[in-house]
């Protein structure tokens, strides 16, 4: 009698280049024109400081979760770092807390997309921008993360294009108008109008187009060298979309000084046609929507495997959560979960989907800064000697900073956040009996991690 075949696993296929574009795919560099008018309006203008102070707490929180991606080098995130450092109950809570952000946030993408599809073509129905969106990534990331990384890189080219276009063009309009002196100032980082509240409360809103740096850490076990490479990646996505961010938002607040438009949910829009045009306005318009599926495609493939990791943990029902695609090696039925929720998109807007994916990024990214002090607390009862400035000081700054700017969220936000969190605890109950006992914990076999991937998905 012949042994059982084993079950299939992820396939180490992913290089950093690949970590790093797939993450940027994930933050999509031209949500920060998508998001520009609500921004300013917040801030009052100030929309540069704003994107400054996200980045600040971002590269904090970027070492915490290098230092546990290195530790850990298993699908899962904050939730498998924080449960391994801290607690298995408290990392339950804050997986369930990052449920919301994984969730909600391919549902919010494809709202968006949806959106501007049906303002470009009111006459098409916006379900079917909406069942479109969803079918197309849906195949794509059954069929496997590397077909799924080749779209990314395509699109990822053009957005940037039409990214790095619209900067040049708010430059060339400043020049025009004040000359080489216009071009620079300290106008954008602040002004009469400016405050340290606006400041915060825009950052706050600014740390959504940050969204990717910690979503690559679910793509562990499908990346060559993960210790090495997952720690580069996070710093470099955090480093390159940061900057990003920042040269374009100064760019454009130059361009358009102030934050008075007729609609500052499409204030970007205003800009490009007055910068260049009909025809610009028109690019613009693809580039999001291009932005929006490329953005699709990784959330979707982040939020699958999450699942998988708390399906493998039996967290979630095993047989549904945790298994793997026979031929694709993807979690597949994971995949169309996340394609079923999206289908929520037809039933909310985009203001109130948002308002609870920063809740949950805030909650973990202040639980993986607190699981590195765990872990140096650890380390030193084991009798050895991790650097305190980067086990104790910078975390502890990241969890300062991520929980200022969770306060800072507005109250819907922070109502709905705690609603969720306290269903969390309801489940968590059920699941330990009172308590009594800790969650499932992990029983995955990392050697058990396929080298490549099978010709099946190429």
């Amino acid at each position: 009698m012949s042994a059982p075949a084993p079950a299939p696993t992820l396939a180490r296929s992913l290089t950093l280049r690949s970590v790093v574009v797939f993450g940027l795919a994930y933050m999509t560099p031209i949500i920060v024109l998508g998001t520009y008018g609500v921004v300013a309006d917040t801030t009052h203008g100030s929309v540069p400081t704003a994107y400054l102070l996200a980045l600040g707490a971002m590269l904090f929180t970027a070492h915490s979760y290098g230092k546990m991606a290195a530790a850990h080098p298993v699908a899962g995130s904050a939730y498998t770092y924080v449960r391994r450092s801290i607690d298995s109950r408290v990392g339950f809570l804050v997986g369930w807390a990052t449920l919301l952000d994984y969730f909600f946030l391919p549902m919010v993408i494809w709202l968006i997309g949806g959106a501007y599809l049906q303002a470009e073509y009111p006459s098409v129905p916006f379900w079917v921008w909406i069942i479109g969106f969803i079918t197309i990534t849906t195949a794509l990331n059954i069929r496997g993360i590397k077909t799924a990384e080749r779209v990314n890189d395509l699109l990822m080219i053009f957005q940037v294009l039409v990214v790095g276009i619209f900067a040049v063009l708010c430059l060339r309009h400043v020049f025009q108008d004040q000359g080489a002196a216009g071009l620079v100032s300290a106008t954008p980082f602040g002004n009469d109008a400016t405050t340290l509240a606006g400041i915060s409360s825009g950052a706050a809103l600014a740390a959504y187009s940050f969204l990717g740096f910690d979503a690559v850490t679910t793509l562990t076990e499908e990346t060559i060298e993960p210790q090495r490479t997952i720690p580069r990646a996070i710093l470099l996505i955090a480093l390159i979309g940061g900057g990003i961010f920042v040269a374009v938002a100064y760019a454009t607040q130059l361009a358009h000084p102030g934050y008075a438009f007729t609609d500052p949910s499409s204030a970007a829009f205003e800009i490009a046609k007055e910068i260049g045009g009909d025809l610009f306005s028109s690019l613009f318009v693809a580039g999001l929507i291009v932005a929006q599926f490329a953005s699709g495609v990784a959330a979707q493939a982040s939020t699958s495997r999450l699942l998988y990791a708390m399906g493998r943990d039996s967290v979630l029902p095993q047989r549904v959560f945790g298994r793997i695609h026979a031929k694709y090696r993807t979690p597949a039925l994971n995949i169309l979960l996340a394609g079923a929720v999206g289908l929520i998109a037809l039933r909310l807007d985009v203001a109130t989907s948002t308002s609870f994916i920063n809740f949950g990024a805030f909650t973990a990214f202040t639980f993986v800064n607190l699981a590195v002090i765990a872990t140096y607390v650890r380390e030193r009862r084991a009798g050895r000697r991790p650097a305190v400035w980067s086990y104790v000081l910078i975390p502890a700054i990241g969890a300062v900073v991520d929980l200022w700017l969770l306060v800072h969220l507005d109250s819907k936000a922070r109502t709905l956040g705690l609603i969720w969190l306290a269903l969390g605890v309801c489940y968590l109950a059920y699941l330990t009996k009172g308590f009594r006992k800790a969650p499932p914990e992990m029983t995955f076999d990392e050697d058990a991690v396929a080298v490549e991937e099978p010709q099946a998905t190429r």
